[in-house]
């Protein structure tokens, strides 16, 4: 077996994981709308071995990341912080970070959404000195 070969072996290793082909490939290549095989064809031609190795964690850790900036477009806060400059950037931190750690211990996107909104309007009105 060359190296090549070798590589491929290792490589289809971690792509066929269990935790991989749940949340990376098999939700992706739904999204691609291409097959699995194509999927895992173009990530063992873009990553390295150990690139591959590290992707699923890189993966968990980017969905915080991508539910904060949800949550800072849903409440605009891009407007009322960096436009309006009506709330502080430490404010806003502190709820998004608030309603991400709401998620991930179990309550709906939906519900913590509702619960920012009212939760900004309640610093908007002390901001008002409503």
């Amino acid at each position: 077996m060359d190296e090549d070969a070798k590589l491929r072996v290792m490589q289809k290793r971690i792509i066929k994981s269990y935790a991989w082909q749940r949340d990376v490939v098999v939700p992706l290549s739904k999204d691609f709308d291409c097959t699995v095989e194509e999927l895992e064809d173009v990530l063992f031609s873009l990553f390295d071995l150990g690139t591959l190795e590290a992707l699923h964690g890189t993966f968990d850790s980017a969905k915080d990341i991508c539910m904060y900036q949800k949550f800072n477009a849903d409440l605009r806060l891009c407007w009322f912080i960096g436009t309006l400059e009506v709330i502080s950037p430490e404010e806003g931190r502190e709820l998004k970070m608030k309603l991400v750690n709401e998620v991930k211990n179990g309550k709906s996107y939906e519900e913590a959404l509702k619960e920012g909104q009212l939760e900004l309007f309640e610093i908007l009105k002390r901001e008002a000195k409503y």
